[in-house]
């Protein structure tokens, strides 16, 4: 490999001036990254078994503390490696292009195609939800399929235009949410639940309850590492990155916060107990008959700037391995606008595919122990380099080590053990499409000869 690929590579492939990605667009696609469905879903999970408002709202302050170390150790890989590509990148130089490459394959393929196809779903199944009298089966597919072309229509046009988009979305987004809280806490009656501290709150805290619902809250908060796709697109990386993900990180954990104080202080723990559509339930309690569909309404036009983030990232991974491979390299090729235009319509063609097999649920389940893995693995690298290259030119170096990113590492220990004992089955599938990725790395480095990052 010449020299001057190699300087190509590390720098992202385009220069300082030409990086599209501003931080305001940095930060809005963390946010709109992280804020799914999950906020709106899992409080009824959690309710059942830890009935203190101190405890409940907890769990969300410790899933941002934990999503910000995750966050901020992927900055101080990304400002040192400032490309775009993830995992794929990072792994690969942390510890060989193999490992990284199984955590590309495995991006490229689900890993933000099944998370996109559920989000199209769930926005056509909540906007069906605020719709009076309902419609037919198949309007909640077309919906979803209309919404997931549309948006990647908008993509595929041009880097800048889609950056308007997601900041003009995500900023609406946020608006919606925080409109939602203010007229909840105006117009809500309050419930005897207090959300000061007791002396029973400790063992609460301590218990194994409390563990596995703190698993439930990483997942709303999964999307903190989001600007790592597109390191090499952002405007001083070293600066941009770092400052997204905390600022991305700081807003999702004050909204989750308020949303959950909203749903404890209006609606009866009884009512949100075991229940999925704990924000239409809190809805309907608040603003009577129609505030079901009121907050349906809501949380389905949230949706979009999620389902435009992931259609902006994912293709990133397979663009970024089709520069390195080049049996992959059609997937590297970009439009005068500076889009990936295959490696977007590859993603938006799997998720048109899960959108009619309707089987993307159960890919979820699948993928969540590898992805898991790629981002313990990632953490860890952290760690690793700090010993291994103690003189790599760190750009940004994390607060607090080694204590931030061991934090994360015991709270992604703890979850990945949980779901092998919970999900063996989907966790050893998810394994098996991870490494599945092995049989087309091993074509691929046949067919390059060698001429790929780490191959000397």
């Amino acid at each position: 490999m010449t020299a001057g690929r190699l300087g190509k590579i590390a720098s992202g492939g385009a220069s300082e001036k030409a990086a599209p990605v501003t931080a305001a667009t940095a930060v809005a696609l963390a946010v709109a990254n992280m804020i799914g469905i999950g906020v709106f879903t899992s409080l009824g999970f959690q309710v059942r078994d830890l009935p203190s408002g101190f405890a409940l709202i907890l769990l969300w302050v410790v899933g941002g503390i934990i999503a910000l170390c995750g966050g901020l150790s992927y900055a101080e890989l990304a400002t040192a490696f400032p490309r775009s590509g993830g995992e794929y990148n990072l792994l690969s130089h942390i510890y060989h292009r193999a490992v990284g490459f199984l955590a590309g394959w495995l991006s490229a393929t689900v890993g933000f195609s099944a998370p996109t196809a559920l989000a199209a779903m769930a926005f056509s199944g909540y906007l069906v939800g605020a719709w009076p009298g309902g419609v037919p089966p198949w309007v909640t597919v077309a919906l979803a399929l209309a919404v997931v072309w549309i948006v990647t229509l908008v993509h595929l046009i041009g880097t800048k235009g889609a950056s308007t988009f997601q900041n003009v979305s995500t900023l609406f987004k946020v608006a919606l949410i925080v409109g939602f809280i203010a007229m909840a806490g105006a117009y809500g009656h309050r419930q005897p639940l207090s959300f000061a501290p007791s002396a029973g709150d400790i063992s609460l805290i301590v218990s194994p309850p409390f563990a596995v619902s703190l698993a439930y809250v990483m997942y709303s908060y999964a999307g903190w590492n989001a600007v790592t796709y597109i390191a090499g697109e952002v405007r001083d990386p070293r600066h941009t990155v770092p400052f997204s993900v905390i600022a991305g990180v700081a807003v999702v954990t004050l909204l989750y916060v308020a949303l959950n104080a909203v749903f404890l202080y209006t609606t009866p723990l009884s009512q949100l107990a075991g229940q999925i559509p704990v924000a239409a339930i809190a809805g309907q309690h608040i603003f009577g008959a129609t505030g079901a569909r009121i907050v349906d309404a809501v949380i389905s036009i949230g949706l979009v700037p999620s389902i435009s983030a992931m259609m902006w990232l994912g293709p990133r991974v397979t663009m970024a391995m089709g520069e390195d491979f080049p049996l992959l390299s059609a997937f590297a090729r970009k439009t005068r606008s500076g889009v990936p235009a295959l490696a977007v319509i590859l993603q938006l063609a799997v998720v048109t595919l899960l959108l009619f097999t309707q089987s993307f649920e159960s890919i979820v389940e699948f993928i969540q122990f590898s992805l898991t893995i790629s981002s313990f693995l990632t953490v860890l690298g952290v760690i690793v380099l700090r010993f291994t290259q103690p003189a790599l030119p760190r750009p940004y170096k994390v607060w607090g080590y080694p204590i931030t990113p061991l934090l994360f590492l015991a709270v992604s220990l703890f979850m990945m053990i949980n779901l092998v004992l919970e999900r063996p089955a989907q966790s050893l599938t998810g394994v098996g499409i991870m490494l599945s990725g092995l049989i087309v790395y091993a074509v691929s480095v046949r067919h390059s000869r060698g001429n790929i990052p780490g191959s000397s």
